[in-house]
C-alpha cells in the first residue's frame, strides 16, 4: 500500500514554508515545482534529454487532458501511468487542466466537468473522474473542478460555480474512498471564486472542512477564454485571504503562476507547490530564460539585504507597487517577459557568447546564442530542444536557490529576490575569439509535443 500524503513543515521565513511533502513514498522539499508535461513527456525533451536537467525533477504535472481518451488502455494496461511512460519513480500529479492552453469556459453542467482532449470535449461524471485516476494511479490530483467563470462573471454565477465544485468534491472523495488502489493517493481540493473575495473565501472555508489531501487554488492567475485576471494587488490580497482559511498542516499549490516575480510573492503568501509551464512558454516564444537567483553574491549587485545578518526579521515580499502591477497586467504567453531574451532578434545573429554565462546547463556548456538564433530562423526542431533544456534547468534551479535562501534566512532571501527582480534582458555580448563554438555533439533529440 502506498504511503499516504503528509507535510512536515520545519519553519517559516517571511511567510514562505520550509519543509518536505511526503508524496508517493518520497520526499519533495518545499518550495517546489512540477515538471510540466504533456502525455506524460516534457515537451521537446526524450528521456535521456531530461537527465540533462539539474537538479533533476522528482516530480511532474499531468494535464488530464491529455490522459483523457487513453483511459482504456491504461487500464489494461493496469501498472499505473508513471511506469508506461518509462519514469516509475517520478511522481505524478494530475491536474484537470493544462496550463499552457487556454480552456473553453462554460461548460459544466450540474452533474458533469468537461475535459478537452485531442479529439475535442469530453464530458466527466465524479465517478468517471475517479476511474480514470484509478488508471492513471498519480501521487495525488485535483478534484473535478467547475469552470472557473472569469473576471467579469457575476457574483451569481460565482456562487454557482463555487456550489459546484464543493459538490463535485463531496461526490468524488465518495468515490474515491470505494477503490483500494487510490487509499494511498491524495485529492486536492479546488478553491475557486474568481475574483469576488467573499466566494474565495467561502470556497476555502468550505473546503477545507472536506478530508481532503492538500488544495489548489485555480483560476487566480489564468488566463481564461482570452480574458484576463484580476490585477497583481487583487491577487495578491485574495490569495492572502485565502490561505487564511486552510489549515497550515497540509500543502497548498497554485495554479497559472510562473513569472520569478510571481512565484516569490506567492511562496511568501504561504504557497507550497507551483506548476513549470512558464519555461515551456518561454521556449515556444524562441526565449532562453536570463534572469539571476544567485543569492550568495547578491551584496556584489548592490542588495541592501547584503548587508544584515541572515537572522533578520520580517517580510521581504513588499505590497504591490504600481510597476509591478502594470507588468504582470501586461502579461501575454505571445510577449516576451522581461526575464527572458528573444533569441530571435537579428541581434543575436553574430553572437557567439552563451545564452547565459555562467549557466552550468549543456545548451549553455556547447553552443552559442547565435546558434541557437540560426536554428530558430530556420525551424530546426533542435531549437526547442535546446532551448527546453537550458529553460527547465534555470528555472528548477531557481527553486533549489530559493529553497538554499530559505535555509539560510530572511536576509538570504532578500538577496534572492533583488537579484531576480532586476532581470533584464542583456545587449548581446561582442563575439570574441576565445568563444564556445557551436559545433560539439547533441544528445538525441526528438520533438514530443
Amino acid at each position: 500500500m502506498a504511503m499516504a500524503m503528509r507535510l512536515k513543515l520545519s519553519s517559516a521565513v517571511a511567510g514562505c514554508r520550509v519543509g518536505e511533502l511526503l508524496l508517493g513514498g518520497r520526499s519533495l522539499e518545499l518550495p517546489a515545482c512540477l515538471l510540466y508535461t504533456r502525455g506524460g513527456t516534457a515537451p521537446n525533451l526524450t528521456h535521456d534529454n531530461l537527465e540533462l536537467v539539474e537538479p533533476p525533477p522528482l516530480a511532474a504535472q499531468v494535464p488530464l487532458a491529455s490522459l483523457v481518451e487513453q483511459q482504456e488502455v491504461l487500464e489494461e494496461y493496469g501498472e499505473g501511468f508513471a511506469k508506461f511512460i518509462g519514469l516509475p519513480d517520478m511522481l505524478l500529479v494530475c491536474t484537470q487542466y493544462d496550463p499552457a492552453t487556454p480552456t473553453p469556459q462554460g461548460f459544466t453542467t450540474s452533474k458533469t466537468v468537461s475535459v478537452w482532449g485531442s479529439g475535442g470535449r469530453v464530458e466527466l461524471t465524479p465517478s468517471r473522474y475517479v476511474e480514470l485516476q484509478r488508471a492513471v494511479r498519480p501521487a495525488c490530483y485535483q478534484a473535478p473542478a467547475a469552470d472557473d467563470e472569469g473576471p467579469t462573471a457575476s457574483s451569481k454565477r460565482e456562487r454557482r460555480g463555487v456550489d459546484r465544485t464543493l459538490a463535485f468534491l463531496d461526490a468524488c472523495l465518495l468515490a474515491h474512498h470505494t477503490h483500494p488502489e487510490l487509499s494511498g493517493v491524495g485529492v486536492l481540493g479546488t478553491v475557486q471564486g474568481g475574483a469576488l473575495m467573499s466566494e474565495r473565501v467561502r470556497s476555502a472555508r468550505c473546503t477545507a472542512t472536506r478530508a481532503v489531501a492538500g488544495f489548489l487554488v485555480s483560476g487566480l492567475f489564468q488566463r481564461q477564454g482570452g480574458e484576463g485576471g484580476p490585477g497583481a494587488a487583487t491577487r495578491s490580497r485574495i490569495l492572502r485571504a485565502v490561505i487564511a482559511e486552510l489549515p497550515p498542516d497540509k500543502p497548498r499549490m497554485v495554479c497559472g503562476v510562473g513569472r520569478p516575480d510571481q512565484v516569490l510573492r506567492c511562496a511568501a503568501l504561504g504557497v507550497d507547490l507551483f506548476e513549470s509551464h512558464f519555461p515551456f512558454l518561454v521556449t515556444e516564444r524562441g526565449g532562453a530564460l536570463h534572469f539571476s537567483y544567485e543569492w550568495e553574491t547578491g551584496a556584489a549587485l548592490g542588495d541592501a539585504a547584503g548587508e544584515e545578518g541572515d537572522d533578520a526579521g520580517g517580510s521581504v515580499i513588499p505590497e504591490v507597487t504600481q510597476e509591478e502591477e502594470e507588468d504582470e497586467e501586461e502579461e501575454d504567453v505571445r510577449i516576451p517577459t522581461r526575464f527572458e531574451m528573444n533569441l530571435r532578434e537579428e541581434r543575436f545573429r553574430g553572437d557567439l557568447s552563451p545564452l547565459l554565462p555562467g549557466c552550468p546547463c549543456y545548451t549553455c556548456a556547447h553552443h552559442s546564442r547565435a546558434y541557437l538564433h540560426h536554428l530558430l530562423a530556420t525551424r530546426e526542431l533542435l531549437a526547442g530542444v535546446l532551448l527546453s533544456i537550458h529553460n527547465v534547468t534555470r528555472y528548477h534551479g531557481f527553486f533549489a536557490a530559493l529553497r538554499g535562501a530559505l535555509r539560510r534566512g530572511p536576509a538570504a532571501l532578500a538577496r534572492l529576490r533583488g537579484a531576480v527582480l532586476a532581470a533584464a534582458p542583456p545587449p548581446p555580448l561582442s563575439s570574441s575569439p576565445g568563444a564556445p563554438p557551436s559545433l560539439s555533439p547533441v544528445p538525441p533529440a526528438t520533438s514530443h509535443g
